[in-house]
């Protein structure tokens, strides 16, 4: 078989984790240095990613971390069942077809339920169309790095979320593979597989038809159903409010990496404005990319609006619920409004994007405060707190190393 789903140990039980895999191979105590959670060192890993740590002074690198050029981009011709144009599954195609890499190790859907994701490990270029789209749930894909080298394979690709990408190159080094090239793709609030669900029966009145859904920059969230059916429902109508506080887990809720700082290249939507949006961070990210040839389309990002009231007003809820308060509701009536009003006059493009890094700079900041003070000083790195500062949020004389 050419996709292949190994059988995996258990995991060891962690505090905060996201189970990326790590703690079900052989030395599952490397997650004492591989975990972004516990001690994290973005500048040490960025400079042996891309040969610099992120410079603060230049623009842009404070949010989305060092990069050498960032674009607008999308297949000339869209792959079926990509859940934009396919670039992340096309790229990782040109790999195996040119021989760069014997196996790309990424995520197909459980053989059950779509939404599912299984770590597999993909040689051949044609096996790939099987992992296209988006899954929702925990999935410990650097578990297979072990059977990937017991296979012999010594040239590999990954494609995967920060807190992965993360371990993966705090362990790089002592795995043996010759080459590793990693496709990231942004990240922000996982949940188990079955909140998930949870979740799609709130949005959808037939949320067992649903075979697509894509929280996008233009501030909605698109539903696909397997008849064909689309619906566009605006982030300010979506039910957020009546999810339980423990449907997010702490981790996502403090994780400092959104968009995937240690990835050659990072493909997600944020700064697409209605594209993919490439950053490539270094030379191996230029290579990727120039895989796709004429195949892709690019474009000079765009960047519209002004994300200040829209951060600050996410900073008031959060204050709230981080203090066990209920969130402010809009009214009913004012929200279609509100909503018709966001895409038009809201941040978009790069601004939509530097929006939600500093969102989730500050939540990061808030929810520990609140629930894990004494880990601040660890898990918060200096690039943090430079973002959250404009906010009036600065480190305490025990929350900073």
């Amino acid at each position: 078989m050419s996709l292949q789903a190994p059988p995996l140990r258990e995991p060891q039980p962690r505090g905060l984790c996201t189970d990326c895999g790590v703690s079900r191979m052989a030395e599952p105590k490397a997650c004492g240095v591989a975990c972004q959670f516990i001690r994290p060192d973005y500048a040490a890993l960025e400079a042996k990613a891309h040969g610099r740590a992120r410079d603060l002074a230049r623009p842009d690198e404070a949010h989305f971390g060092p990069f050498r050029r960032m674009l607008r981009a999308a297949l000339r011709r869209p792959a079926e069942g990509a859940q934009w144009t396919g670039i992340t599954t096309r790229i990782a195609e040109r790999l195996l077809e040119t021989g760069a890499v014997t196996a790309v190790l990424t995520m197909a859907p459980d053989p059950e339920d779509r939404w599912k994701p299984v770590p597999v490990l993909v040689t051949r270029a044609d096996d790939l169309a099987q992992c296209r789209g988006m899954r929702m749930g925990y999935a410990p894909l650097l578990a297979l790095l072990e059977p990937a080298a017991a296979a012999g394979h010594r040239r590999i690709a990954v494609v995967g979320i920060p807190c992965q990408v993360y371990a993966l190159r705090a362990l790089q080094d002592r795995l043996g593979f010759e080459e590793v090239f990693v496709i990231g793709t942004p990240c922000s609030d996982n949940t188990t597989t079955g909140n998930f669900h949870r979740f799609l029966a709130l949005v959808d009145p037939s949320p067992a038809t649903v075979t697509y859904l894509e929280f996008r920059a233009d501030y909605h969230v698109e539903i696909r159903h397997q008849d064909g059916r689309r619906r566009e429902i605006p982030f300010l109508m979506l039910p957020l409010a009546d999810l339980p506080g423990d449907f997010f887990p702490l981790t996502c809720r403090t994780c400092v990496d959104y968009t995937n700082v240690l990835a050659d290249i990072t493909v997600g939507y944020m700064g697409g404005t209605g594209a993919q949006w490439l950053i490539v961070r270094n030379a191996k990210g230029e290579a990727l990319l120039s895989l796709l040839g004429e195949e892709v389309l690019v474009e000079t990002p765009r960047s519209a609006g002004r994300r200040t009231a829209a951060v600050r007003g996410f900073m008031a809820n959060t204050e709230r619920a981080a203090g066990g308060l209920p969130l402010r509701r809009m009214p009913g009536w004012a929200r279609p409004i509100v909503a018709w009003l966001q895409p038009r006059i809201g941040p978009r493009g790069l601004e939509f994007a530097r929006a939600r890094v500093e969102m989730k700079a500050i939540e990061t900041v808030l929810r520990l405060r609140r629930q894990k003070p004494a880990m601040m000083r660890n898990m918060i790195p200096r690039h943090v707190w430079a973002l959250v500062a404009r906010y009036g949020l600065k480190p305490g004389p025990d929350e900073t190393r």
